[in-house]
């Protein structure tokens, strides 16, 4: 099957947060691994290449992907080193406007890593999260969060609504199932452990993201029970040579006197 592809969605404003707020857990992360229970988002989506933490029944998630092809088209192709980078080449991706870049970023939540009933007995809306991504091109790093699950969507009028796949272990690949509604995502996130969404970078760093630039961009995902975090995944996307040489960071990138940012997303078909 085709991977599918998004249509317009609303904004998303994130708070940027200090660098500080994103320090490594300790777990053990697993490269170049499926996660649980497949690919659930769109359609022709492959399993697999996904740096990977499994602790306390939660498993996390992230990858990068070739969003854009030379032909303008998505494909499973995902450049990983087995390590937890994955390189890609600068430029704006073909037969695609500025500032699309040709790489995007992949994450999966799973709040119950084991079970098999369909009914999961932690579901997703009882842990909370925070997925970060690094803005600075160099080696320095500058952070912006949110919870992608519970945090307000601003595009939603500020409402807690979303557009990922969600499912359980019982879902198959692609048969995630995204809701339209505040109540319905709410029922949604009430009663599924799985999560799934892809993203490309200038929907996170708004239209001043420059995808010509060389760069180094760290990406995490973490889970919390209270004020415990259980589970933490951390990726790096290699752009070009990387961020070793110092890059002029675009305007609207400087974040220290930024308090909100705007990511345009799409929905899955």
């Amino acid at each position: 099957m085709p991977i599918s592809s998004r249509s317009s969605a609303p904004a998303l404003c994130v708070a940027a947060l200090a660098a500080a707020s994103f320090a490594p857990a300790s777990h053990a992360l697993l490269f170049d691994e499926n996660v649980t229970p497949d690919v659930i988002f769109g359609s022709g989506n492959t399993n697999g290449s996904f740096t990977v933490d499994r602790a306390n029944n939660v498993e996390l998630g992230l990858r990068g992907k070739l969003r854009h092809n030379a032909l303008g088209q998505p494909e499973n192709t995902f450049n990983s080193n087995g390590d937890g980078t994955y390189n890609f080449a600068a430029g704006v991706a073909p037969l695609q406007s500025a500032p699309t870049a040709v790489w995007s970023v992949e994450w999966s939540i799973n709040s119950d890593l084991t079970d098999q009933s369909g009914t999961p007995g932690r579901a997703l809306k009882d842990l909370t999260y925070l997925l970060s991504f690094d803005t600075d091109p160099s080696l320095g790093t500058s952070f912006i969060g949110f919870d992608p699950i519970n945090g307000a969507n601003a595009g939603a009028g500020g409402a807690v609504l979303w557009d990922h796949a969600l499912g359980t272990n019982l879902t198959g690949n692609g048969g995630g199932t995204s809701y339209n509604t505040v109540v319905d995502y709410a029922n949604g996130i009430a009663s599924n452990n799985v999560a799934q969404n892809s993203w490309k970078a200038h929907w996170v760093f708004g239209a001043g993201f420059d995808p010509t630039v060389d760069g180094t961009y760290d990406v995490s995902l973490a889970a919390f029970d209270g004020a415990r975090e259980v589970a933490r995944s951390s990726i790096q996307i290699i752009v070009g040579a990387g961020g070793s040489t110092p890059v002029p960071e675009p305007a609207t990138l400087g974040l220290a006197a930024v308090a909100l940012l705007g990511m345009a997303r799409r929905r899955r078909a």
